[in-house]
Parts: structure tokens; C-alpha cells; sequence
């Protein structure tokens, strides 16, 4: 009986899921340990998600306040962390080695405030044809 061997040709696939969890827990710490802006320090800050390009040079970094105050709003915050991420590359590149350290782009996520209002519109469309129902049958 012969062995088969199964060849992964793109090895950067599981590389690049890789780099980017580390990205993601060590931003969560580097931002609630290192980072001593109040508008982020007062806020309770995650990273959702990192998306690191194939090149592993660029790294798409998701944030999100869970308790965002209303003194400071999510572009505020973005703009807050890209204005350190100078800082927090050198400070991933001082705690792992890695050939390069992707250059980060900070961006707000939004994708659980569009659910909210997808399910938002739902419950709104079904009132309406629950109300359309109950007028017809009278």
C-alpha cells in the first residue's frame, strides 16, 4: 500500500492566520498595558479582527469600544490608534520575532452595530405584517 502525501501549496494560508491571532491577542494587550491615552485607557477597547496581507508587510486591524463614551466617538478612537501604531509595531516587533512586523491600519468595527440594525429592520417588517394579518382577519 502506497502512502499518499498531500502537498500544501500555499503555505502562507495557515502563516497568515497565524501572525494574525498573535497580531490580534497581543494588540488587545499592548492597547489595555501600554497605551496611556485616556479617550482609548477609559474606554474598554478589543481587537474583533486582523486581516494581515499575503505579503505579511500590512496588517488590517478591527477594533471595537465596548463601552464606547459618548465623549469620544469611534473615528476619535481610530484616529487615536493609528496615531500609535508606530509604537505598538515596535512593541510587537520587541516581543516576537518575526522577519517583518506588519505595518497596522486601525479601523472601527461596525459589523455588530449593522446587525443591530438589520435585526432592528426585521422585528420592524414583522410588526408591520403581523399588523397587516390582524387588520385582515377583523
Amino acid at each position: 500500500m502506497r502512502r499518499v502525501r498531500i502537498i500544501n501549496r500555499d503555505r502562507s494560508f495557515g502563516r497568515e492566520e497565524r501572525v494574525a491571532e498573535l497580531i490580534r491577542k497581543e494588540l488587545t494587550t499592548l492597547i489595555r498595558q501600554k497605551m496611556r491615552d485616556p479617550r482609548v485607557t477609559d474606554q474598554d477597547v478589543i481587537v474583533s479582527d486582523v486581516r494581515v496581507s499575503s505579503d505579511l508587510a500590512s496588517a488590517n486591524v478591527y477594533v471595537r469600544a465596548l463601552d464606547l463614551d459618548h465623549s469620544v466617538n469611534r473615528d476619535e478612537l481610530v484616529q487615536v490608534l493609528q496615531r500609535a501604531a508606530g509604537f505598538l509595531r515596535s512593541e510587537l516587533a520587541k516581543r516576537h520575532s518575526m522577519r517583518t512586523t506588519p505595518a497596522l491600519e486601525f479601523q472601527y468595527d461596525s459589523v455588530e452595530d449593522e446587525g443591530s440594525h438589520i435585526d432592528s429592520l426585521i422585528d420592524q417588517a414583522i410588526a408591520r405584517e403581523t399588523s397587516r394579518i390582524e387588520t385582515h382577519c377583523e
